[in-house]
């Protein structure tokens, strides 16, 4: 059960997505703790998604689909000013990496991975695939709700490790094109966002 918890958990965080341009560009930036805090605030909300999922709590679920829209509106405005904000953000020397986590990474990725309720689904589907459907025991659950936390954990460790390791290989001009890149992926999920909100 904590192995299939661990292969749900990297199957969900693993997609590129605004969460993966958030963790890489806080790795340029601030060095590896810095995106694996990052991570840590996307795998805290991938272990609640999770675990709502796999203790098929369906009042919970019932109130993330039917608040969807407004979910979405306000990740999409989260994720649009992100976007703004690292197109225009001017590199500087990247820190070290005792002064690279901070409480507003994990924070602004937290956030941004909770304003996709999407994710509780997409939780569902796998757990489905895997077998893990039908009714288990509460300490099956608690294995399952770990092994996902460990595997989303596993990805962003992975993720920043590797980014940290060319992150010596970017100069003010990789920089400052990384910023933009990632300011436009982040600012285009956004509008993306709002609009399938908008229109849905």
């Amino acid at each position: 059960m904590l192995a299939k918890g661990v292969l749900a958990g990297v199957a969900i965080s693993a997609p590129v997505g605004p969460v993966t341009m958030l963790c890489v560009a806080r790795t340029i930036a601030n060095g590896r703790a810095g995106g694996i805090i990052s991570g840590l605030g996307a795998g805290t909300v991938d272990t609640i998604y999770g675990a709502i999922a796999g203790f098929s709590v369906s009042f919970i679920i019932g109130f993330l689909v039917r608040e969807e829209t407004w979910i979405r509106l306000g990740g999409g405005a989260l994720l649009a000013a992100l976007g703004v904000r690292y197109y225009f953000l001017k590199p500087g020397t990247p820190q070290k990496e005792a002064s690279g986590p901070s409480r507003s990474a994990y924070v602004s990725a937290f956030l941004l991975n909770l304003a996709n309720p999407t994710v509780v689904l997409s939780f569902l589907a796998v757990l489905t695939a895997l077998g893990l459907g039908r009714h288990k025991s509460w300490g099956q659950d608690l294995a399952l709700v770990a092994g996902i936390f460990v595997g989303a954990m596993l990805w962003w460790i992975l993720l920043a490790a590797i980014t940290a390791h060319f992150r010596d290989r970017f100069n003010h001009r990789i920089m400052l094109w990384m910023n933009r890149l990632s300011g436009l992926a982040m600012g285009g999920f956004g509008v993306a966002t709002l609009i399938l909100a908008l229109y849905r």
